[in-house]
């Protein structure tokens, strides 16, 4: 198997263009992908597909604008990263619960304008897993920044979704974007009107298959996204579990300084303290159940799980399984 076919656990051939039941299919052997997109696994009886959508290239001081730069930039050096600017990691996530097909968040899509060329590359992706849109019977979000909805208002996208198809988001994040608050974020510029664009186009073209929930719902066997807030005000994670296994997709709950530095305030979030106060409830819950972690923003695939260290924590990523 090639590094491209990167999978856990999973077998079998696709089907009408689907995943054989209970398996993802790792992809075609032909990929032309140098590295993987793609990592399968199972949570108890549930399968889980992390994917990614590509790379956001943000300036550094989006890490933590509240730090002081000097300290900022030794985290960056200590890391490897470079000091101004560096690629953020896009993640997406499929699960299969039943007879449910699960996309949690949606990526970019096409890039608004914002130079972001490396980013929006999840339909194809998802093609490339041989996952046909069509299968897909549910989409939640962990909240409606455009880097989560974008792939949805793709040209030609929506007609191949299922009428039938069911939108997740929190009550109190639809309701936000229709009138949204930057007032507490550091974004760079562009960034704020893209966002309002792609929300209220999101609103329109998809609000009457959107379904609400105020603080906790279950979408599907195991499947369950509980509101957060912080990041925005209906940020959501979802939490899978089956047969005594669990994994959390965290959204933008979580980056890669955030572990080191749970107290650094991320320029896109919109409640930067609150984000901070759920970052940490949430790393000393992880910490504490040993459970699986996945995030929007880690470098792909993003699993791994929390360990204590000292009054901050520590990002131990898994052994991939080839």
């Amino acid at each position: 198997m090639s590094q491209a076919e990167t999978t856990n656990r999973v077998s079998g051939p696709p089907q009408n263009g689907i995943p054989a039941p209970n398996a993802f299919h790792p992809g075609k052997s032909g990929s032309s992908e140098l590295v993987p997109s793609r990592y399968a696994l199972k949570i108890g009886e549930i399968d889980v597909m992390v994917v990614s959508d590509g790379v956001l290239p943000l300036p550094t001081q989006m890490m933590g604008h509240n730090a002081d730069p000097a300290i900022r930039a030794n985290w960056m050096a200590n890391m490897f990263l470079p000091p101004d600017a560096f690629d953020w990691p896009l993640n997406a996530v499929v699960v299969r619960s039943g007879a449910q097909t699960i996309l949690l968040d949606a990526g970019l899509g096409l890039d608004p304008d914002l130079h972001l060329p490396r980013a929006g590359q999840l339909v194809q992706r998802l093609a490339a897993a041989d996952i046909d849109l069509s299968a897909v019977t549910d989409i939640v979000l962990t909240h409606l920044h455009m880097d989560h909805i974008g792939g949805l208002l793709v040209e030609g996208v929506k007609e191949r979704l299922r009428p039938d198809l069911t939108i997740h988001a929190a009550a109190l994040e639809v309701e936000f974007w229709k009138n949204p608050d930057f007032s507490h974020t550091r974004m760079p510029e562009g960034f704020p009107a893209a966002l309002r664009v792609t929300a209220k186009r999101f609103l329109e073209e998809y609000g009457n298959r959107i379904r609400t929930f105020d603080e906790k719902y279950e979408v599907a066997p195991g499947v369950t996204v509980r509101r957060t807030g912080g990041h925005t005000p209906g940020h959501a994670v979802i939490r899978i579990a089956s047969g005594g296994e669990a994994l959390t997709f965290a959204g933008d709950a979580v980056f890669a300084v955030g572990f080191d530095q749970p107290g650094w305030h991320n320029g896109f979030e919109h409640d930067p303290d609150e984000a901070a106060r759920v970052r940490v409830d949430l790393l000393r819950q992880l910490a504490e159940t040993r459970e699986l972690l996945v995030a929007t923003h880690l470098p792909f695939p993003s699993l791994g799980r929390v360990a204590v260290a000292g009054d901050a924590f520590r990002w131990v990523p898994v052994f991939w399984d080839y």
